[in-house]
């Protein structure tokens, strides 16, 4: 696939999800069941990340990507570490929680968010590693990383 290819494709996709984001929210207005709402929200809001992990990926082949600047850096590494050690708290708070409940829906929700933690922590600690050890890693070690850490969807 050429590289207008995937822009072009990568294009349409984001209005598949932007369209998705939009068909759900209106399903949703004025609903009262919170539950049900919020599920479909959550969602919604999943399909407003992806279009914007696409534009990145649109960005990636129609711009050039800057780096970091030096000033940024400290502060950046200071904050991924913080941010690793509050998404380890939540990731045991969370299954704390689901080990002690048998309510079938609080199961249902606490398990997504819980899945989306760990996707979280791992992400990050793949960005700490790339930018404490200051890794240059190939588009094809940088794709087995982020799919590794990110889209692993197995529990």
């Amino acid at each position: 696939m050429s590289k207008q290819e995937k822009v072009e494709f990568y294009k349409e996709q984001i209005n598949i999800e932007n369209t998705i984001v939009e068909k759900a929210e209106k399903a949703v207005q004025g609903m009262e069941n919170i539950l049900i709402r919020e599920l479909i929200l959550g969602i919604a809001l999943d399909s407003k990340k992806h279009a914007g992990m696409l534009n990145a990926l649109v960005s990636i082949y129609t711009k050039p990507t800057p780096s970091v600047a030096e000033e940024f850096g400290e502060d950046l590494k200071k904050a991924i570490a913080e941010h690793i050690e509050l998404e380890q708290q939540a990731i045991d708070a969370y299954q704390e929680q689901l080990d002690n409940t048998d309510n079938e829906s609080e199961k249902l929700i606490i398990k997504a968010i819980l899945n989306d933690e760990k996707k979280h922590h791992t992400l990050l600690q793949t960005i700490q590693k790339m930018i404490v050890e200051k890794l240059t890693l190939s588009e094809n070690e940088l794709w087995e990383m982020v799919e590794e850490s990110f889209f692993d969807f197995g529990e």
